[in-house]
C-alpha cells in the first residue's frame, strides 16, 4: 500500500496557514477538530478546511477532544461532538469521527461508551492516544468498538520534522492504522501523521464537507464599507444585484469563492441569483449570495485575467 500524509487542523494552531504553505507541505488528508467537553466548538472549522482544501487537501476526517472521566460524561461529548459536527460541516453517514484521548484518568469504559454512542449514529468511530498513555487502558477492549487506530509518539521530540518519518522508531502497538510523528511538519506549527494501513488511506479520504457554519457577522461600523478582505484573503466590492443563468452547461454554487471550495448545488441555466457583493479570485469573477442564519454562498459568473473580466456566464441585472 501507499503511506499517505496526514495532518489536523485546530484553532488556533493553524489559522495562519495559507493555502499556499498547504500546497508546500502536500498532505491529501486531514483531520479537524470539531469540538471539546461539552461547551467549545472549533470557531474557525470553516476557515481550516476552505483554506486547506485550496491548497490540496481532499479527504477529510474530524475529532474530539475528549474532557471526561466517567461513562455519563462521555456519552453527553459524544453527543455533543455529533451536535456540533453536524451543526457545522454536516458530515455523512459512514464519516470517520474521531475520540481525541490524551489526558490522564480516562477510564477505558468511557472510551468505549463514546466510541460506542459514535457508531450507534451510524459514523465509523477513531481512537487517538499517545504512546505513553496506552498502559492505563485495555487496549483489546477499546479496539472491539474502534474502526480506526491513530497513535502519537514523536522521535524527534518538537524539532522539525520531513514528510518521511524514520520508521525504525515506529510505535509498535497492535492494529495501529496512523502513526503521528511530529508536531512540527516541514518546519510548520502542524502536526503531522502518515497513514500505515489501507483501512487508514480509504477511512480518512471522506470528501470536503459543505462548511455550514455561519460567517461572522460584521460589527455595525463595517456593514458600511464598500469593500472588505475575508478570511481567505479575497478583496471584495459591495454590490447588489441579480444574475441569472445562461450558460447551457450551468454553474456550480460553492461555500467559498474558490473552484476547490466545497460545492452546494449544481444550478441549471435559467436560475437566478440574487448577490451583495464581487470578487475576482483564482481566474474567475465571484458574486457573494446572502443566505439564512448569516451564511454565504458564492458563484463564479464568467472569467477574468489581472482583474479584466474575459467573458459572461449569465446576465446582470
Amino acid at each position: 500500500m501507499a503511506r499517505e500524509l496526514v495532518i489536523d487542523l485546530a484553532s488556533p494552531y493553524q489559522v495562519d496557514l495559507t493555502a499556499d504553505d498547504y500546497r508546500k507541505v502536500g498532505a491529501k488528508k486531514a483531520i479537524v477538530k470539531i469540538s471539546e467537553g461539552t461547551t467549545y466548538t472549533n470557531p474557525d472549522i470553516r476557515l481550516l478546511i476552505n483554506r486547506s482544501a485550496e491548497g490540496g487537501v481532499t479527504g477529510y476526517s474530524f475529532y474530539h477532544f475528549g474532557r471526561f472521566h466517567n461513562d455519563g460524561q462521555a456519552i453527553a461529548e459524544a453527543k455533543y461532538f455529533l451536535d456540533q459536527a453536524r451543526r457545522t460541516v454536516n458530515p455523512k453517514p459512514g464519516t470517520l469521527m474521531i475520540l481525541d484521548a490524551e489526558i490522564e484518568n480516562m477510564s477505558t469504559s468511557s472510551v468505549v461508551a463514546f466510541l460506542k454512542t459514535l457508531r450507534e449514529a451510524g459514523f465509523k468511530a477513531g481512537f487517538y492516544s499517545y504512546l505513553y498513555l496506552l498502559p492505563e487502558f485495555d487496549l483489546d477492549a477499546i479496539l472491539q468498538h474502534a474502526d480506526f487506530f491513530w497513535l502519537a509518539a514523536y522521535p524527534l521530540g518538537d524539532k522539525p520534522a520531513d514528510a518521511n518519518p524514520d520508521f525504525r522508531y515506529f510505535p509498535s502497538a497492535q492494529r495501529v492504522d496512523a502513526w503521528q510523528f511530529t508536531p512540527k511538519l516541514m518546519g510548520y506549527n502542524l502536526d503531522g501523521s502518515i497513514t500505515v494501513t489501507e483501512n487508514a488511506n480509504q477511512l480518512l479520504s471522506g470528501p470536503t464537507p459543505v462548511v455550514s457554519q455561519p460567517a461572522p457577522t460584521p460589527k455595525p461600523q463595517q456593514q458600511q464599507i464598500d469593500s472588505w478582505v475575508d478570511d481567505l484573503g479575497v478583496k471584495w466590492y459591495k454590490e447588489t444585484g441579480q444574475f441569472t443563468i445562461t450558460d447551457p452547461s450551468g454553474i456550480w454554487l460553492r461555500w467559498g469563492a474558490t473552484t476547490q471550495s466545497a460545492k452546494i448545488a449544481a444550478l441549471p441555466q435559467g436560475s437566478v441569483v440574487k448577490y451583495d457583493a464581487y470578487c475576482f479570485s483564482g481566474g474567475y469573477v465571484w458574486i457573494r449570495q446572502p443566505r439564512e442564519n448569516g451564511q454565504f454562498a458564492y458563484l463564479p459568473t464568467g472569467r477574468e485575467t489581472n482583474g479584466k473580466r474575459q467573458d459572461y456566464w449569465g446576465k446582470f441585472e
